[in-house]
């Protein structure tokens, strides 16, 4: 697969960079040697084995939900530089 200077310039622009000219026939020559090593891939017998989406195969690996007690009140409101005794107190945001 050959990339073009033209698509990597058009990249560049819907991506808003700005490649000067020895940089755009830099990152033309890179995007191409990783285009070839990933066509590599379609030289290699997938048939028989299974369409993968993850490489672990690991369903629902959260933990039970348990009820525990939280942090007291007065502890947390501790932990801030200005508080209300319920809530912190922080400056209007509009």
């Amino acid at each position: 697969m050959k990339i073009t200077l033209q698509e990597v310039q058009r990249v560049a622009r819907l991506a808003r960079l700005d490649l000067g000219a020895e940089e755009s026939e830099k990152m033309t020559q890179q995007l191409d040697n990783i285009l070839q090593y990933v066509a590599k891939l379609d030289e290699v017998d997938t048939t028989g084995i299974p369409v993968t989406t993850h490489t672990q195969q690991v369903t629902n690996a959260f933990r039970e939900d348990v009820v525990q007690p939280s942090l007291d009140r007065e502890k947390a409101l501790a932990n801030g530089p200005e508080q209300n005794g319920e809530a912190f107190v922080v400056p209007r945001v509009i």
